[in-house]
């Protein structure tokens, strides 16, 4: 079973072909599939924007196709960034920006709680759709630590750990990240539909 990764991010590319080479799936890439799919994320939850990308992926190579999309959910700012974790503060921001921005529009507050959400849809061309959701809570720390990681995860703290995120080896962090938890479930929810289909 091929399935082409609705991404251009190599590392996300690596970890999906990590995880569901088990199940005897090749994982492709857009440019492996012969497409070149930029998708409006529109969607007003992950779970939406995963699907829409899935969605035209699959559309444009004829293949099943899976998306993920996540983001940084901080309760005293009503989940925001939220699905607007990667464009926080505008275009011209890196992530460093956006951290900055983030810990600024925090400043003075106190409650710091949030957490890291994930979801991933794998799309078919007959219509189905297999999806997966992964959370994982933690705290907003009060400036950058760590220098793993990407996105958040500096100011990403877990305090059962005393780390951030960015403090983490990655073999941690995937065992208790939020993608990590939602691409277990993805690859169990995608053995169940392989052996329901004999695909």
């Amino acid at each position: 079973m091929k399935l082409v990764l609705a991404s251009k991010n190599p590392k996300k590319l690596k970890e999906m072909g990590d995880i569901l080479s088990a199940l005897g799936v090749e994982v492709l890439s857009e440019e492996q599939a012969g497409v070149d799919v930029e998708v409006e994320e529109t969607g007003t939850t992950f779970a939406e924007n995963a699907r829409l990308k899935a969605e035209a992926v699959m559309r444009a190579s004829g293949l099943p196709a899976v998306a993920d999309d996540s983001g940084l959910c901080v309760d005293a700012l009503n989940g925001a960034p939220g699905v607007y974790s990667a464009r926080y503060g505008g275009e011209g921001l890196d992530d460093a920006g956006r951290y900055r921005l983030l810990l600024e529009n925090m400043r003075g507050q106190l409650d710091r709680r949030c957490k890291f959400v994930s979801a991933i849809c794998c799309a078919f061309p007959n219509g189905d759709v297999v999806e997966a959701w992964g959370e994982c809570p933690g705290t907003l720390a009060y400036a950058p630590k760590g220098s793993d990681g990407f996105g958040y995860d500096p100011i990403f703290f877990l305090p059962e750990r005393k780390k951030t995120f960015a403090e983490l080896t990655a073999e941690e962090k995937n065992a208790i990240s939020h993608r990590g938890k939602a691409l277990e479930q993805f690859r169990e929810k995608l053995a169940a539909y392989q052996a329901q289909h004999n695909q």
